[in-house]
């Protein structure tokens, strides 16, 4: 049998995934990482973003908040924040949580308190309608 990494990411509300997979991309704090079978043990914050995983021929998406990521013997655990494959993603919704936030962006000031959490939500919602794009190319 080839090398796998096992993949578990798990939400407050699910088991989302435990798999068997060939490799692993996913939005880290510093920016997009890549695991492999036999990658050296770490720790790492996680960004919302998009995160993607190899299966043989086949590759999956999924639209992350947020969380950490441990690799670890082979093994790579996701804590996210939430997580969704495309086909889950709620397009309209999405659209709606962008406009308000776009809204709200243009209303305030770098300064203002609420700001950054204006501002990650507009990354949320980006992130699951581009997630949500490339199911419908596929």
């Amino acid at each position: 049998m080839a090398d796998k990494i096992t993949l578990r990411l798990v939400t407050p509300s699910r088991l989302l995934l435990d798999e068997e997979v060939d490799e692993v991309t996913a939005p880290g704090a510093l920016g997009e990482f890549g695991v492999l079978p036999h990658h050296i043990s770490f720790l790492t914050q996680l960004e919302p973003g998009e995160m993607s995983y190899k299966q043989g021929a086949g590759r999956s998406h999924l639209a992350i908040g947020g969380g950490y990521a441990e690799v670890l013997d082979d093994v790579m655990t996701i804590l996210a924040d939430a997580a969704e494959y495309a086909d889950e993603i709620d397009v309209e919704r999405a659209r709606r949580a962008r406009e308000r936030a776009e809204k709200k962006l243009d209303e305030l000031s770098r300064e203002d308190k609420e700001f950054l959490a204006v501002e990650a939500a507009l990354r949320r919602a980006l992130v699951r309608l581009q997630v949500a794009s490339r199911e419908a190319r596929m």
